[in-house]
């Protein structure tokens, strides 16, 4: 199903095909700075109840300045929707087909995030493309503190 005519008209950026599409083209997403609601509505979609994800004195007295962001929640910080990449591709976009991450340091309420997108690999198929992308998050010193990738499925 393709979306109507109207929609060209209010797109945030041209559209790109597949082909448009280029290794190294970077897609930067809002930064975030993790507050308390952060940690509770995470914690309310996870259903996650322990403690060194909201009990600041267990978390102390584990030796951490307070609770640990979830390693799934600051993955979900370098969801693509966040950024452009899905307006350049519009419609074409059949799909997530596959996530993974590393979790290279721990994240806590007042650190700024910068999550970003970089397409690392294009594979054409006979219908259809996979896009590759590295998916990484920054923190306020400059630190990855998650490292991972997104595999994407687009129509041609």
């Amino acid at each position: 199903m393709s979306l109507p005519p109207i929609y060209d008209h209010h797109r945030v950026v041209p559209a790109k095909t597949f082909d448009d599409l280029k290794v190294g083209d970077r897609y930067p997403l809002p930064s975030r700075t993790l507050g308390d609601g952060n940690f509770a509505a995470f914690q309310a979609v996870s259903l996650d109840n322990h403690p060194i994800h909201y009990d600041v004195e267990y978390c102390r007295a584990l030796g951490h300045p307070g609770p640990l962001a979830h390693g799934l929640q600051v993955l979900c910080f370098t969801a693509a929707g966040a950024g452009l990449f899905p307006h350049e591709i519009g419609d074409a976009l059949l799909g997530m087909i596959e996530v993974k991450a590393k979790v290279l340091k721990s994240a806590y309420p007042g650190d700024t995030l910068y999550p970003a997108l970089e397409i690392t690999e294009l594979k054409r198929q006979r219908t259809t493309g996979v896009v590759a992308m590295r998916a990484w998050v920054v923190n306020q010193k400059g630190e990855t503190i998650l490292d991972g990738e997104h595999v994407y499925l687009l129509k041609l």
